[in-house]
């Protein structure tokens, strides 16, 4: 009797999250069936990981209504080339990571030829379009949701729906100890510290960071000495950084590699909102939330979104505890007043980070990527 084929799970992960979760997942399936083969669309991440990436995902990694137009060609070519490859490899299961429209028209093509679906990171049926839960219910066969408070919107509708915990509490870990990181960053620890953090993408880097710089310069004339601060994103090449800062002309200390060891160096920190802002929220670090997008964008989401907060932090905790600045209101001056307001003002400081430590409770011990290794192998099992 020949022995069983080993199980192939397809992936698809359309941005550099995504990709990171999709990655340490496999990492989690292999440790407890070590012959489990994982293709499909991703990065470099889940290449690392022993993934075979069929499609890279970074030509078609963009967010908001107008880059997506802008991009929609290699997008729905992209798409039809994973429903051919879908076919072609037949995996047991499809495994959907965020990037919500397009793995929900895969998923749609996955169930229709009978390949089990498996959806990581729920649509945000909580800010806009709740019958969503529903119409994803009809093309999976799981939800795997990160926030507690997704599991009612599924079990409303009667799918399929499993809590997993949110996969940035398991890496959100500096390596070493603050005052290590402030000597090996050649920071004085008597100066403050000042993160900036303008995103992973590039549409992102393009319209933030010019105004998160300019926040800096006025920073820096109010306290001097401050120390800036740049962890930058692995999808971020050097060269889109570099022509920025060159043209800044500030004293801004770029870090690789090292996200976490950076984040809690900073007293504050500017930041876009998306995972970021959550990551910085569970070392504690009081923040500015600020987001940009194109016109048209903007005037949708104001007219479809029905959460008042962007900020994940702010969501979770229902209140506006972290300063959020959006569109008009993400100006230089604004971003730079309230950094001014969270190293001058100690009470006001040390109510955010009594803010953000509900935060990292209410998420829990994490066990992410386990979980979702976990409860991919009782599909394939069933």
């Amino acid at each position: 009797m020949n022995p069983p084929k080993p199980f192939k799970i397809f992936f698809s992960a359309g941005e550099s999250s995504g990709d990171q979760h999709a990655a340490n997942m496999f990492l989690e399936l292999k440790k407890r069936q070590s012959d489990i083969k994982g293709i499909g669309m991703g990065g470099a991440k889940m290449e690392l990981a022993g993934i075979d990436i069929r499609y890279d995902s970074s030509a078609i990694a963009v967010i908001g209504v107008v880059e997506v137009i802008k991009h929609y060609g290699e997008i729905l070519r992209a798409l039809k080339s994973m429903q051919r490859l879908l076919l072609a490899e037949r995996p047991d299961l499809l495994v959907c990571v965020d990037y919500k429209e397009f793995n929900f028209k895969l998923a749609r093509f996955a169930k229709q030829n009978g390949i089990k679906v498996l959806f990581y990171v729920s649509p945000q049926v909580w800010a806009w379009r709740p019958g969503r839960a529903k119409e994803y219910g009809a093309v999976i066969d799981m939800m795997a949701v990160i926030f507690p408070f997704e599991v009612a919107y599924y079990e409303a509708e009667r799918v399929p729906v499993r809590y997993v915990g949110h996969p940035s509490v398991d890496k959100v870990y500096p390596q070493r100890s603050k005052e290590d990181d402030l000597q090996i960053f050649g920071f004085e620890n008597t100066k403050p510290v000042v993160g900036i953090l303008p995103g992973s993408r590039r549409n992102e880097i393009e319209r933030m960071l010019p105004v998160m710089l300019d926040a800096a310069h006025q920073l820096q004339n109010k306290f001097p000495g401050i120390h800036f601060l740049l962890p930058q994103a692995d999808s971020i090449p050097d060269t889109l950084l570099a022509d920025h800062l060159r043209a800044a002309r500030l004293m801004i200390t770029v870090i690789k590699h090292k996200p976490y060891d950076a984040i809690q160096c900073c007293d504050a920190i500017m930041t876009t909102s998306g995972t970021a802002s959550l990551e910085i929220a569970l070392l504690g670090v009081p923040m500015v939330i600020a987001y940009k997008l194109s016109p048209l964008t903007y005037w949708l989401g104001r007219w479809l979104v029905k959460t008042p907060y962007i900020g994940l932090p702010n969501i979770m905790l229902g209140k506006l505890a972290v300063k959020e600045l959006i569109q008009h209101e993400a100006s230089a001056e604004n971003m730079a007043a309230e950094i001014s307001k969270i190293l001058k003002d100690k009470p006001y400081a040390e109510q955010i980070r009594q803010d953000l430590l509900q935060v990292k409770q209410q998420l829990g011990e994490g066990g992410g990527s386990k979980n979702m290794a976990l409860l991919a192998l009782e599909m394939l099992n069933a």
